[in-house]
């Protein structure tokens, strides 16, 4: 998730919202050691959480600039029993002109798109087809999605068939018993050989973190995907009873500034589920900004490496 806001200026003269071209995180070999080493003080992230929805207030044009780069990082998602053609191909149509012409010039912005359309494999060539000619990738739920229960060589084929079928994110989900049962060499492994049949698509892992027990639990669970090489880590399928919080995220957050410290590596992050209100994105993306792009400039300004 690139978190930089736009500045005020972008919504007063024409402009499109930047875009960050990263590289891939390779991953690294598992430590055991540094994942042992790895808490979370659940009394003091709840109470953090809890001030920030009263803590920023975002006003006027800043508040429009903010929302647009909400925008901007939307995956526009349809994952029904009942999905067509037709269904997929309205979204693609919303996801190529997410705000109305009008109100977009009177902002003084173009080419506002939202961040991907994300489908079942079965709709990923109905997708590629009506985004073709823009840079919207479709991302695909794969490995069994939502539980991720299905025989683990169909989940392996079902990422490579959603590769070939044009698929350039893949969004994939943990098996939930390798971390209530703390076995964290089969979640690195498997996490390791989802992301290398990913091939060259990003791959974002889906915790299910209303199913992992505990905020520590959470931490690991993030560190070890992302040592295997996940590009982003995300809260849920938005399937669970529990979806994205902001204790979750939070503790998300700070596991990939924990990695980027140690790599240089940023890793995107992805809430969903339960977001659905324009207050809470900017509460979001509020927490995205205090938590790492400060802490960013704060180490720069310290004169230590994090790119």
């Amino acid at each position: 998730m690139e978190t930089k806001a736009i500045s005020p200026s972008a919504v007063t003269t024409t402009a499109h919202l930047p875009q960050l071209h990263l590289p891939r995180n390779e991953g690294m070999e598992l430590d055991l050691d540094w994942v042992a080493s790895v808490q979370a003080n659940t009394s003091a992230i709840e109470r953090r959480a809890a001030t920030l929805p009263g803590r920023r207030s975002v006003k006027k044009e800043y508040q429009a600039a903010w929302l647009l780069k909400a925008i901007s990082l939307i995956d526009l998602t349809t994952l029904s029993g009942d999905d067509t053609e037709g269904r997929v191909k309205r979204l693609c149509a919303k996801a190529r002109q997410p705000v109305a012409p009008a109100l977009l010039s009177k902002l003084g912005m173009s080419g506002l798109t939202v961040g991907a359309v994300c489908v079942y494999h079965d709709m990923v060539p109905a997708a590629v087809r009506a985004l073709e000619g823009t840079n919207i990738p479709v991302a695909a739920v794969s490995t069994g999605f939502p539980a991720g229960l299905s025989p683990y060589h169909l989940r392996i084929q079902e990422i490579r068939e959603s590769v070939a079928a044009g698929a350039k994110e893949i969004d994939i989900v943990i098996s939930r018993r390798h971390v209530l049962t703390q076995n964290w060499q089969a979640l690195y492994d498997e996490m390791r050989e989802m992301r290398e049949a990913c091939g060259d698509a990003h791959v974002k892992a889906i915790l299910a973190t209303g199913e992992l027990g505990t905020l520590r639990n959470v931490a690991r669970a993030s560190l070890i995907c992302m040592m295997a090489g996940a590009d982003f880590i995300k809260t849920s399928t938005g399937k669970e009873s529990v979806n994205a919080t902001l204790p979750v995220s939070l503790t998300m957050i700070r596991a990939i500034r924990d990695y980027h410290a140690r790599t240089g590596i940023r890793i995107g992050y992805k809430p969903a589920g339960g977001i659905s209100k324009a207050k809470d994105a900017l509460t979001y993306l509020a927490l995205i900004k205090d938590e790492l792009v400060k802490w960013r400039k704060v180490v720069k300004d310290a004169g230590m490496r994090i790119d």
